[in-house]
């Protein structure tokens, strides 16, 4: 008679529970070194030397048992954690930003820190920077405006040892990148009466949020204009065909030459809508957007735009990385975000 063996039930099995978790010293076992080389090796500890081939042990021990460091033990052992919270933008950023921040991000992870996005929807300013600082980050990069002093000196309390802002403006105890939009705006306003323009509409996004770049484009065109016979009209506009359709509908009712869209989305939604009304683009209405996407270079006519210098993200990294390893650093403010204009067919 044949004996069929017994299966374990599944409350048999040991559970992941029960499973006993891979540490530093069965690494070092399977590796054939010291847990201290195990360490040095998966910390990226630049201050000791390993060999090549060691190191390639080291991790593919790791590797095989499932091995990670603990974050908790790494930031006891520094002083202080490897975290950089980053809270998500509360509008929605374009193309430019998007790309600028995957670069900021890939640049400190290659500082060895961990870039952790915080979505806190409905936080706002001092009322954040409380969340955040439960988390106990090293830094943390906020990417808009809205943060005060009391939030910043919050922050550095609990351990933050950088906080840096992309602002329009300074906050005291904070870095700040200081974005000029205003000279976003002058710089399309300049162009357009340089071309003879001299009614010049000017999108301003009616979603939430927007105003605290688009407010100061709008002031950057008047101030373009100021001292000369040039008239500028607001244009409150959703980032929608019909919204934009009812605006075309409307141009020459308007008896404007142009339009400074605020950026090249809204620019080529508007110049879409204007050629379906018949509106030729630029001799009826110019068009220039803001941001050089690749997309406004493939349109017909192509879109004239502000192409914008952000900061590199490697050199925002390294500025965190700075403050982190001296504390004692004097918080900095630098003026960026250059604007130049690129001239194609719509203006």
């Amino acid at each position: 008679m044949v004996q069929i063996p017994k299966v374990p039930s599944e409350s048999a099995l040991p559970s992941p529970l029960q499973r006993s978790v891979p540490t530093s010293a069965d690494v070092a076992r399977l590796a054939g070194v010291s847990r201290a080389t195990v360490s040095y090796v998966l910390n990226n500890t630049s201050a000791v030397r390993i060999s090549e081939p060691t190191r390639r042990r080291v991790h593919e021990a790791a590797k095989e048992l499932g091995y990670v460091p603990h974050a908790a033990a790494r930031s006891l052992r520094a002083g202080h954690s490897r975290m950089v919270l980053m809270p998500t933008p509360h509008v929605a950023v374009g193309g430019l930003y998007s790309q600028f921040f995957n670069e900021l991000q890939w640049a400190l992870s290659r500082l060895d820190y961990t870039v952790v996005q915080y979505g806190g929807v409905g936080l706002r300013g001092d009322e954040a920077a409380r969340a955040w600082a439960e988390l106990r980050p090293v830094a943390v990069i906020v990417p808009s405006g809205g943060l005060g002093p009391e939030g910043v000196a919050v922050l550095k309390r609990s351990g933050a040892r950088a906080v840096v802002m992309l602002s329009p403006e300074a906050v005291d105890g904070a870095h700040v990148l200081i974005l000029d939009h205003g000279g976003v705006g002058y710089s399309a306003g300049r162009h357009l009466i340089e071309r003879g323009r001299r009614r010049i509409g000017v999108v301003v996004p009616q979603e939430p949020g927007l105003g605290i770049y688009s407010r100061p484009r709008l002031e950057g065109i008047r101030r373009a204009v100021n001292g000369t016979e040039a008239t500028v009209t607001e244009l409150p506009l959703a980032y929608d065909e019909q919204a934009a359709g009812r605006l075309a509908a409307n141009w020459r009712s308007l008896d404007l030459d142009a339009v400074f869209a605020y950026n090249d989305e809204y620019a080529m939604l508007v110049m879409r809508a204007l050629q379906d009304e018949g509106i030729g683009i630029p001799d009826e209405a110019a068009v220039i957007g803001a941001d050089d996407l690749m997309l406004g270079r493939l349109l017909r006519p192509r879109l004239s735009t502000v192409h914008l210098d952000l900061p590199a993200g490697r050199d925002l990294a390294e500025l965190v990385d700075r403050a982190v390893r001296e504390p004692g650093l004097a918080p900095t403010t630098h003026d960026v975000l250059g604007a130049t204009v690129m001239h194609r067919e719509s203006s």
